[in-house]
């Protein structure tokens, strides 16, 4: 756990831990559209909407992606969620999913799922099975099956290896598992719950007081080992209110005492735009037409 704290201090994650922020943001004009990035520290982004950009492959997709794409690149829609591939790590970079009381029902059976290779992406930035066959690390989802019960297409999709890495298995039954509890819980108080998952290598350092970057990577096909895993929750108030809640968490991939609530890993969301390269903020302003409330501490 202390080696999980000193990495996050790196990426100034420490000032939130223990410590409650809120911030408003409110959109009524050109001046004020531009005031929100000017009081967070992102990098500038293009003017074009991202969801002009692409053309998705299913109707659904274009449902998911209402708070736009955190980046452009390998982009795949499945039944169940929209996701972006990185070929170098053989993991996903990002999967967004939406979460709504009547979708979380259903009669899909996880027995009946298997994990497999996607045909989609080259054999050569391809991970296997046999790439996690005795590493000691679970397949974890980054889509939840759990998520999708409301249709076994959509459930069976969840367990293509592109939406998958690799996770300590404590972490994955435990904290992470809470941690998506969670997220369906949330149903019950929202209308919808977008939430947006990914991998994290983020530095720690070493001996010597310098920084690096240090990840395992297990099988033939040498697939990365994530440091740390994020989650970004989009809330969707009830009752035809204007704007929306943000709720960002950063785990690391290591065992985690579930005696720590779980609000002691939410984040800034700038901390993991900064460290994961991905942007939110922009589409999230521009999409919402309201106030943005981001939680960093509750």
């Amino acid at each position: 756990m202390m080696r999980k704290w000193r990495t996050l201090a790196t990426l100034s994650v420490g000032a939130a831990v223990g410590a409650s922020a809120s911030r408003q943001w409110s959109l009524t004009g050109k001046e004020e559209e531009a005031a929100p990035l000017a009081r967070v520290p992102l990098v500038p982004v293009p003017s074009v909407h991202a969801s002009t950009e692409l053309t998705l492959s299913r109707p659904s997709g274009g449902a998911v992606m209402k708070y736009g794409f955190p980046s452009l690149s390998n982009v795949r829609t499945k039944e169940s969620y929209v996701s972006s591939y990185d070929p170098r790590t053989r993991t996903p970079a990002w999967v967004i999913e939406r979460l709504a009381g009547d979708t979380l029902g259903g009669t899909a059976d996880r027995k009946c799922c298997d994990f497999k290779e996607d045909d989609s992406v080259h054999v050569f930035h391809r991970a296997t099975n046999a790439d996690y066959k005795g590493s000691g690390l679970d397949r974890g989802h980054m889509a939840a099956a759990a998520n999708h019960k409301w249709s076994q297409k959509a459930m069976d999709d969840t367990f293509y290896l592109t939406n998958v890495a690799p996770q300590n298995p404590h972490l994955n039954q435990n904290a992470w598992n809470n941690l998506e509890k969670l997220c369906r819980s949330l149903t019950k108080c929202y209308a919808n719950v977008y939430v947006c998952t990914g991998p994290l290598y983020l530095p720690r350092q070493e001996a010597d007081g310098k920084l690096y970057v240090r990840y395992q990577v297990v099988g033939r096909n040498h697939v990365a080992v994530p440091t740390h895993f994020f989650k970004v929750l989009i809330l969707e108030r009830r009752g035809g209110q204007q704007g929306v809640e943000l709720r960002s968490y950063v785990l690391p991939n290591e065992p985690v005492d579930e005696k720590i609530p779980l609000e002691r890993f939410l984040v800034p969301i700038e901390t993991i735009e900064r460290a994961s390269g991905l942007l939110f903020v922009p589409n999230i302003v521009r999409a919402s037409g309201g106030a943005v409330s981001a939680i960093a501490n509750k």
